[in-house]
Formats: C-alpha cells, structure tokens, sequence
C-alpha cells in the first residue's frame, strides 16, 4: 500500500469521497489547494473503453492546445541543408546530424521532443532503442517526421502535444500549469477530448469515455462528472 504524505493527506481532505466534480469546480480545487515550492503542472487522466492487448485498440495522436502547457519544449532537430537553417529560424534548440546521434549514443538527452525530416530518418532509426522507450522517436504518425520539421517546431513551441494510450487503455498529459485561469485549463482539456474522440477505435462499442480525473503534479486525483464534461463537445 502506497503511504502518502501529511501534505497529500491535507490536501485529500478538501475532497468528497467518490463524487465526481463538475469540470471548472474540480479545477478551481486543484488551484486552491496546490501549495508547493514550485508552479505545479495540471494533469488530466482519461481511461478509454479499450482493449489494446486483446483486440488491438489503440489511441494515438497529437493535438494542439489553444493555450500551450506553460511549459518551455526542448526541441531537437535532424535535418540538414536549408531544412536545418528554417528549423533554426523556427526555434528548434538543437539542429544536427550525425553528430547529435552519436552524442545520443553516448547518453545525451537533455530535449523533450524529437524532429526529423525523411531523408534523415535512415540515420536516426539506430536510436530506436534509446528514443523509442522514452516516447521521443520521430513518427510520420504523430507529424514528428515531416519535410517541413520548421512548421512542426512552431506547432510543439506554441503547445502542441502527443499522446498515447497505456496497457491498460489510460490516457495521461499534461494540460497547463496552476496558474493558468480556469477557462484555459477546461478549454485546453476539451481540446484533447475532442482529439482522442476524433481518434476513437472503430471497434469500440458502447462507452468510449470510462472516467476522466485532474490533478496537480503532487496533488491527489479529483474525479470529473464526464457528462458535463462532453456535452459541449
């Protein structure tokens, strides 16, 4: 059994057992007892009518959030000739080749997302051990592998993010920051809903949204009334 802290603790106390809040009174919550040393993240969990392992559901994709995650993205490029030169324009912090692989190889990876453009990803297949686990490979699925990567360094710079389901069919991001207003966290979570239900396996019968909760990096989990929530979808 998990033994939480007195902080955890105090927090859990503001809490209703087993009610499910409405969207913007559950992140009002979270604001009010979010006290840390730090500005805290604002994470949505969101458990998906899906069966990745036995019928081969799963949800994939990006979405852009109309107010960014407040966080500042470390963005890698691999790209060369004018390709680079846009990438660097664009705001990319690092553009490289065969230099930057080998600096990978050698345990470098101080960057948050990875960019590639087509002709480069014959070299950066090799990271595929290295970046695959850790969610960071290019993919042409997810638009990180693309012969514009400039375009695709402004989207991820101004708050466009990727996700994916689990093993057991959760969804789990970020959408914000604390200090972010309440309207700007709820419009940032329909913005994902609308994207994951734009995504939603052809196979799935019946309730597709399971539970849906918030939290703040160190707070405890606030279920959200789910019907509320997507009526407006």
């Amino acid at each position: 059994m998990t033994k939480r802290g007195k902080r955890y603790l105090k927090m859990s106390e503001r809490l209703e057992k087993n009610k499910k809040y409405p969207p913007l009174e559950a992140i009002k919550l979270i604001k009010e007892i979010s006290h840390c040393g730090f500005e805290e993240s604002l994470e949505v969990a969101v458990s998906l009518n899906i069966k990745p392992k036995d019928r081969g559901e799963r949800v994939r994709g990006t979405v852009a959030l109309p107010h960014g995650t407040g966080r500042k993205l470390r963005v890698l490029v691999f790209a060369k000739g004018d390709k680079a030169e846009e990438a660097r324009k664009a705001g990319a912090d690092w553009v490289g080749d065969e230099e930057v692989i080998a600096r990978i190889e050698k345990g470098w990876l101080d960057f948050d997302a990875v960019v590639a453009s087509p002709e480069s990803m014959k070299d950066v297949a090799k990271l595929g051990r290295i970046l695959g686990p850790r969610g960071l490979m290019p993919s042409p699925k997810v638009g990180t592998v693309s012969e514009r990567p400039s375009e695709v360094v402004t989207e991820l710079k101004k708050g466009k993010i990727e996700y994916k389901n689990d093993a057991s069919g959760g969804i789990h991001t970020s959408i914000g920051k604390i200090s972010f207003t309440e309207n700007a966290v709820l419009e940032n979570l329909k913005a994902l809903l609308r994207a994951l239900k734009k995504d939603r396996p052809s196979t799935v019968k019946g309730t597709y949204f399971r539970n849906i909760s918030l939290c703040s990096t160190m707070g405890p989990g606030i279920r959200v009334d789910v019907g509320s929530l997507l009526k407006d979808l």
